[in-house]
C-alpha cells in the first residue's frame, strides 16, 4: 500500500497503521518495473539503440528477479544501465532510526539482532522510523584494488578491545554489501576482483549470509548484486570462478550503436549534456546563433562533422590495426567532438568571426583526445604507430562519409576544377573570408560543395569546402601538402 511520503510514519506504530508491507528489494524492482511497463512509460530514459536488443532481455531479467551481469566491451552503457535500474526502486523505504544498528533494517523484518531487540522489547509507538530515499539506494565498486574488507567486511579492532567476542554481530565491521541491505550494488569489472572477494560474494549469492575470518555471523541479507564485465575477461578460464558465474541470474549482452545514426544520436545526447547552450546544427532550426548574454561565442556545428567524429570511432572499430577485444569507447567520439568544438572555439576567438564552426583541419588536433584511447593489436604485423593508426582511421572516415555524400550531391565534378592547376590552401587558423576570396577565382561547379550544408554564412561555407577538398584527397582525387599546420591541395 502506497505511503503518503510529504507525512511518512515516523514511528513503527504510525507505519502499521498506514498499511505499508515489506518486499524484497528484487520484488520492488518487479512490481514498479510490470506497472511502468503496463503503462507504456519509457523504461531506460537515455539508452539509444538497444531497443531490439539489449532492452528486450533486460525486462525479462528483471521480472525474472535475477541478480545480473552486464558483458559487453567498453564504453557500451553498461554502467548506465545499472544505473537507471534504480529508477524502478521505491521513492522511499522506511528502516529502524537506531545509531547502533549498521544498516537500514526493515521494521517488519529485522536481520541485525540490535533490530530485533529494538522492534521485540520497545512498544511500537516508541521505536523510531526513518525513510532511505531510493536514489541513496544504490552503491557501485570497480573490481580493480577491491580488498575483502571493503565490500564484504571486516573484524572491527576497536570492538575487540572492548571485550567483544569475534564471533559476536556486534564484532563486525560492515563492508558496501551489507550496508547495501534493501538496495542495489553493482561491482563493475567483475574478472579484476581478487578470487578471495569472488568467494564472498559467491556466498552472499547463495546463501545471502555474511562469513567473515571464518566466524558464519547469519544475516539474511537483501540485495540485488549487479555486475559487469569485458567479454574478452571474463571468458577467460580463471578469471571468474565457475561458482560464481553459476549463481549469475541473467547475462545482458551489450554492443556498439548498430547504425551511424544512432551513434550520433548518442553523441549529441551526451555533449549536450555538458555543453555549452550555444552548440547548433548548421542543418537544422536552431542554427541561428544566440545572443551575446547567452552564448558570447555561438557554436554551429554542419551535421556532416558529427557524422565524421562518429565515423572515426566506428572505423576504429573495424580497423585491422586495433584491439578488437578491447573495444572502442563511445568516450572516444564525446572527447573528439569537444576537441574539434574547441578548435573552432579558439578560431573564431582569435579572428573575431562569429559563430564557430568547426572544420576538417579541426581533426588535426584529435590526437590529444584520442591517443590512449586506442589499444593497437600488437599481435599483427604492422609496425605503425597509435598517431599513425589514427591518422589512417581519420582518413577511410573521411572517405566513407564523404563517398555517400559523393553519391547524393555529385561532387566529383570539383575534382575537374584542380584539373587546371588550381591550388588551394586551407588551415585551422584561417579566416573563414580566406575561402570565400579562393572561391571566387574557380568555376561554379564549387556551388555543388554547399548543398552539402545549405548556408550563406561565411564560416559554414568554409568548413563545407574544407570536407569536399578532404573527400577529394581521400579518395585519390588530388593531391595535397603538409607543412607547419597548413594543407595544400593540388593536383
Amino acid at each position: 500500500m502506497p505511503v503518503d511520503l510529504s507525512h511518512p510514519p515516523r514511528t513503527l506504530a504510525e507505519l502499521r497503521n498506514a498499511g505499508w508491507r515489506s518486499k524484497t528489494v528484487k520484488q520492488e524492482v518487479h512490481d514498479n518495473f510490470l506497472a511502468r511497463l503496463k503503462s507504456g512509460e519509457e523504461l531506460f530514459p537515455g539508452i539509444v539503440g538497444y531497443d531490439d536488443t539489449v532492452v528486450p532481455e533486460l525486462c525479462i531479467a528483471l521480472l525474472a528477479q535475477h541478480d545480473l551481469l552486464f558483458l559487453g566491451e567498453k564504453g557500451q552503457a553498461k554502467s548506465r544501465l545499472m544505473r537507471r535500474l534504480v529508477d524502478f526502486l521505491d521513492p522511499a523505504i522506511p528502516y529502524l532510526d537506531d545509531r547502533k544498528i549498521p544498516l537500514h533494517d526493515d521494521p517488519f523484518r529485522p536481520i541485525t539482532s540490535r533490530g530485533r531487540m529494538l522492534v521485540n522489547g520497545t512498544p511500537a509507538d516508541d521505536v523510531p522510523i526513518a525513510w532511505w530515499r531510493r536514489e541513496d539506494r544504490y552503491a557501485e565498486r570497480l573490481a580493480p584494488g577491491t580488498k575483502f574488507a571493503d565490500i564484504i567486511g571486516e573484524i572491527d579492532p576497536a570492538m575487540l578491545a572492548a571485550g567483544v567476542s569475534m564471533g559476536a554481530e556486534e564484532a563486525l565491521h560492515f563492508g558496501l554489501i551489507p550496508r547495501m541491505h534493501r538496495g542495489l550494488f553493482a561491482m563493475n569489472e567483475l574478472p579484476e576482483l581478487d578470487e578471495l572477494v569472488q568467494v564472498g560474494l559467491f556466498n552472499i549469492l547463495e546463501e545471502r549470509d555474511v562469513q567473515i575470518r571464518g566466524y558464519p555471523v547469519k544475516f539474511d541479507i537483501d540485495v540485488m548484486i549487479l555486475f559487469s564485465a569485458n567479454p574478452a575477461t571474463y571468458n577467460r578460464s580463471g578469471k571468474v570462478i565457475p561458482q560464481l558465474k553459476d549463481r549469475i541470474g541473467s547475462i545482458i549482452h551489450t554492443h556498439y550503436p548498430l547504425e551511424r545514426a544512432l551513434g550520433v544520436e548518442i553523441l549529441e545526447q551526451e555533449v549536450d549534456s555538458i555543453a555549452d547552450p550555444g552548440l547548433r546544427d548548421a542543418d537544422s532550426d536552431q542554427g541561428t546563433p544566440q545572443s551575446e548574454t547567452r552564448d558570447p561565442q555561438p557554436v554551429v556545428v554542419p551535421f556532416f562533422m558529427k557524422e565524421l567524429v562518429e565515423e572515426i570511432s566506428r572505423a576504429a572499430r573495424e580497423s585491422k590495426y586495433v584491439d578488437h577485444e578491447s573495444g572502442v569507447s563511445a568516450r572516444l567520439s564525446i572527447a573528439n567532438y569537444r576537441t574539434m568544438i574547441a578548435s573552432a572555439r579558439r578560431r573564431a576567438a582569435v579572428l573575431g568571426e562569429s559563430p564557430a564552426v568547426p572544420r576538417i583541419s579541426d581533426l588535426g588536433h584529435l590526437y590529444a583526445s584520442s591517443l590512449g584511447k586506442l589499444e593497437l593489436d600488437l599481435m599483427g604485423s604492422h609496425q605503425m604507430s597509435e598517431r599513425q593508426v589514427l591518422d589512417a582511421v581519420i582518413a577511410e572516415a573521411i572517405a566513407t562519409v564523404f563517398s555517400e555524400y559523393v553519391d547524393e550531391h555529385g561532387l566529383a565534378e570539383i575534382a575537374e576544377v584542380f584539373s587546371q592547376g588550381v591550388k588551394i590552401e586551407v588551415g585551422d587558423m584561417l579566416p573563414s573570408r580566406h575561402y570565400a576570396e579562393l572561391l571566387q577565382r574557380v568555376p561554379p561547379a564549387w556551388d555543388k560543395a554547399f548543398e552539402v550544408n545549405a548556408s550563406e554564412d561565411a564560416a559554414v561555407r568554409a568548413s563545407c569546402v574544407e570536407f569536399v577538398l578532404a573527400g577529394l584527397y581521400a579518395t585519390d582525387r588530388i593531391s595535397r601538402s603538409q607543412s607547419h599546420g597548413r594543407i595544400m591541395y593540388e593536383t
